[in-house]
């Protein structure tokens, strides 16, 4: 490993060891073309560490080594042994909390404190897919008297995993755990905005005794690698989670190779609706952690805030209050809840949303600036008097910028809240139990919270309808896309045909 390492240090974590190169068949390993990138801190948007960038060429040396696991010792593996695999890999990222959770505030600019739960959050997904290992079964079939029908879950084969950079080791734990568990081989992609914590998670795959070739870990662009996963003519299935424009490539891509499965989560514009007789400071709580969580960097963000209008103004105003309290600052200190933005190209895209915001006539009730004058730091931002038709309630900002509007009726908050192209998540808040499951089944999105907002939990499943998705993440649905179906028909006896 010399020459593909870096030493780091972080004020919570402390000084260690950065792996550099691409994790291939169990190895570190530099790029073909020996090609590298920066990695930037975007707290203070110094540069952190280059890493090796894998090219098309890697790709398909990745892919190699992925088949050659699938199909040699790794299609032998029992399913007990890939549970325990993947329950040891848990207790290593427990072990490991504080150096994970210090590395992805250092490459992310998310809280430290926040970035601690996502650890435990991944070290949980990791420990229930384990426990799924041994318990995928088939089922036997009695069609007629003279056969013997069996039907089996087989594995799907190589995977190419494609994650993004706002939530980069939950979504590392998200795609790696139910593939192993199913039995497939994996080669996973990080964001290039975030790389430093896929690479760290490398070494804990091989500490947890994974054969080589069965999860293999590139850094590389989306463009580049990304492209050549998904056209692979080797690869048996791709799944991505990032912008619906990305996945529309995607599944083109996939279409034009060899037809490959595949599973999509994508974007959202997610609705927080608030109801009259909603508890309102209990309302305003989650209301501010569905935007405001992750610096509004969340697939299911809240961002568009439906209040009932004989409430609207004393909620705007207690919103306001509660928003302007969240801490905005250095990654590491104690009380942030807000870090900066993850890049100067995010940073840039959320501050044209709050100029056409501006530009359209809505009103900036609290930030729509930048905070201080190093790191990609954006005040968190509420614009009210916005109308359905601007750029700002119908686009993903992904950013902590929400509007806010009024409805009157139960049937006028269904409309506004399925008036998008998404359909990713949305919210309830109210006291009555009529309303929240009336308003809940209506409402065209894969979760919906009552009175809460961004609990997620690995039993439970994640994905979109409409343009937010193909497929679902978590629960025991995510196994369905890591399975094929074989049907095995026996005759009985000797009869001949005809």
């Amino acid at each position: 490993m010399s020459g593909l390492t870096t030493t780091l240090e972080t004020p919570t974590g402390g000084k260690y060891e950065q792996p550099t190169g691409l994790f291939i068949n169990n190895e570190w390993v530099k790029g073909v073309d020996g090609k590298e990138f920066e990695v930037y801190n975007p707290a203070n948007e110094s540069v952190t560490c280059k890493v090796s960038e894998a090219t098309e060429k890697d790709v398909d040396i990745a892919v190699a080594a992925a088949r050659k696991a699938f199909e040699g010792p790794w299609r032998k593996e029992t399913p007990e042994n890939r549970g325990k695999l993947l329950v040891k890999l848990s207790e290593l990222f427990e072990k490991n909390l504080d150096l994970l959770a210090s590395v992805e505030a250092l490459d992310n600019g998310k809280a430290y404190n926040m970035a601690k739960v996502d650890i435990s959050m991944c070290a949980g997904t990791l420990r229930y897919y384990g426990g799924w290992a041994d318990k995928i079964e088939g089922r036997v079939t009695d069609t007629t008297p003279d056969t013997f029908n069996y039907i089996k879950k087989e594995p799907v084969g190589v995977c190419a995993q494609i994650i993004p950079w706002n939530f980069p080791l939950l979504m590392f734990a998200w795609k790696i755990a139910p593939a192993i568990a199913c039995g497939c081989t994996v080669v996973i992609k990080t964001a290039e905005q975030t790389p430093l914590g896929g690479l760290v998670a490398a070494n804990l795959i091989k500490e947890a005794g994974f054969p080589p070739g069965v999860i293999n870990v590139i850094s590389g662009f989306g463009k580049t690698a990304g492209a050549a996963l998904a056209s692979h003519m080797d690869v048996d299935k791709v799944a991505f989670t990032g912008s619906t424009v990305t996945g529309r490539s995607i599944l083109k891509a996939a279409a034009g190779s060899n037809l490959k499965k595949v599973t999509l989560e994508l974007g959202g514009k997610s609705p927080n609706i608030v109801f009259a007789d909603a508890d309102i400071d209990n309302a305003i709580s989650w209301v501010n952690f569905g935007i405001f969580f992750n610096h509004g960097q969340c697939c299911c963000a809240g961002s568009r805030i439906y209040v009932q209008d004989t409430i609207y103004d004393k909620f705007v105003e207690k919103f306001k209050e509660r928003a302007q309290k969240n801490v905005v600052g250095d990654p590491f200190a104690k009380d942030t809840f807000q870090g900066p933005q993850v890049s100067q190209l995010q940073f840039d895209r959320i501050m044209n949303y709050i100029k056409a915001g501006k530009e359209a006539g809505a009103k900036v009730e609290i930030g729509g600036n930048r905070k201080g004058d190093k790191g990609y730091f954006i005040e968190p931002t509420i614009f009210s008097n916005v109308t359905e038709d601007m750029k700002i309630m119908q686009e993903e900002i992904f950013g902590p910028v929400c509007a806010i509007s009024k409805f009157s009726t139960q049937e006028e908050a269904i409309r506004v809240g399925n008036a998008t192209t998404y359909g990713l998540a949305a919210a309830v808040h109210t006291k009555n139990l009529n309303t929240a499951i009336e308003v809940s089944n209506a409402l065209k999105a894969g979760t919906v919270w009552v009175n809460t907002y961004n609990t997620l939990h690995h039993q439970m499943p994640f994905g979109g309808y409409k343009e937010s998705g193909i497929g679902r993440e978590l629960g025991e649905d995510a196994l369905s896309n890591y399975l094929q179906t074989k049907t095995v028909s026996i005759r009985l006896g000797d009869a001949l045909f005809g």
